[in-house]
């Protein structure tokens, strides 16, 4: 709790209003309703809180509801973390290797990205989450999995208490043959029987619970086995979706190279200590990263030079068929480019990428860059890059 206390700030305190969406008002109601049914119908009409069992049962239905919402709020108040504006790297010369941030008036880190709804560039972002109302990255990814995994273990416990309290209170009112069914019913008897009858208004809210716990206890688990695969590998699921399309140019284009992502340190453990830290603080400060041996930080970055002029138009019909019918159906600008020019590209299509001219004066702090789409054919891999690059066909981490 301490570490909690003092990540929250004042102007933390100032996010409350992100209460005010669908998506935590939809979460925090599932999480009221099942944990406050839960308990309702345990200490009613399944296990008395005067029996050793039935408390230990009632603690640790509390127990779930605190730590699921410490982990909940944790993840949205905290958040992921932004890249300070008007942040760029120590050394001027990294920033040609970054894309500039208008909105954020600062470069790029490596691994961040600028999310659209937070209007900021987010510190090793994984994906903006709607049921958070906030960015999952570099701070608040650990608080954010281990809701994923204590929401799905308090629903199944509150899901044990559903199933059984309807069949202790239907046991003897209905005959479906459940009398044959041999349970151990000792620890639900009620000796005096409940002071509130089991009628059909709480049947009908015990069944309503039991379904939102066990489309919880699916969904969010299934969420849970994503991010915990992702994590092991050290990644988020934006590198993830580079990484495929990485490999898959490099199968599509036969190709002679191995993919190795930087930041996998090798260990399934080492990865997962990246995130998940006794004290609770992610390891690091957001902007630089522990890499690989044969890496660098900039190891995801490709650079392009031009080896034909491209007069900047949406479908050239000089640069062939395939490329002039598989123009991107974008209003993105096309950018014009003149051989010996330099560009970086950020991400791609079969036949059409998208990146960043270089322009002379790129690397002083604050100059825009003319980014777009041009054609694949109009440029060629430098060779620099094709000694320590591990991205084939202009993948980058910073979009």
């Amino acid at each position: 709790m301490g570490t909690f206390c003092s990540v929250i700030k004042f102007e933390n305190l100032q996010e409350v209003k992100r209460l005010c969406h669908w998506g935590p008002i939809i979460a925090l109601g599932v999480i009221a309703i099942c944990s406050t049914m839960a308990m309702i119908d345990s200490v009613l009409w399944y296990w008395p809180l005067h029996t050793t069992g039935g408390s230990m049962n009632f603690i640790m239905l509390i127990n779930w509801t605190v730590m699921i919402l410490y982990n909940y709020f944790n993840a949205m108040f905290v958040g992921p973390g932004f890249v300070p504006l008007g942040w760029k790297p120590e050394n001027s010369q990294d920033s040609m290797y970054l894309q500039y941030c208008k909105v954020c008036q600062a470069y790029k880190a490596p691994r961040s990205h600028h999310c659209r709804k937070c209007n900021r560039c987010v510190m090793k972002m994984d994906h903006h989450c709607p049921w958070i109302n906030n960015c999952c990255g570099y701070q608040n990814h650990a608080s954010f999995t281990l809701f994923l995994l204590l929401a799905p273990l308090g629903c199944i416990h509150a899901a044990f208490i559903f199933v059984m309290t309807m069949y202790t209170q239907l046991y003897n009112r209905l005959s479906f043959g459940w009398n044959t069914v041999k349970i151990d019913m000792s620890a639900a008897r009620r000796d005096p029987l409940p002071i509130i009858p089991f009628g059909l208004a709480a049947f009908a809210a015990t069944l309503f619970a039991l379904g939102l716990a066990l489309g919880t206890t699916i969904a969010v688990g299934m969420l849970f086995f994503i991010q915990m695969k992702i994590i092991l590998r050290n990644k988020t699921s934006i590198e993830s979706w580079i990484e495929e399309k990485a490999k898959d140019r490099i199968q599509y284009y036969q190709l002679d190279e191995v993919f190795v992502f930087p930041y996998d340190m090798g260990s399934r453990w080492k990865n997962f200590k990246q995130v998940f830290t006794w004290s609770g603080v992610p390891k690091g400060d957001g902007l630089d990263w522990p890499i690989r041996e044969g890496c660098h930080q900039y190891s995801l970055t490709v650079q392009y030079k031009v080896i034909e002029d491209y007069s900047g138009t949406c479908c050239p019909l000089n640069r062939g068929i395939k490329t002039f019918f598989t123009s991107p159906c974008t209003e993105e600008p096309r950018i014009r480019l003149q051989k010996g020019e330099f560009i970086l590209a950020t991400r791609g299509l079969r036949y059409w990428l998208y990146g960043d001219k270089i322009l002379d004066d790129s690397i002083k702090e604050g100059v825009s860059r003319i980014r777009g789409w041009f054609p694949r054919n109009c440029v060629e891999k430098c060779p620099c890059d094709a000694e320590t690059d591990q991205a084939p066909e202009g993948e980058k981490k910073n979009r």
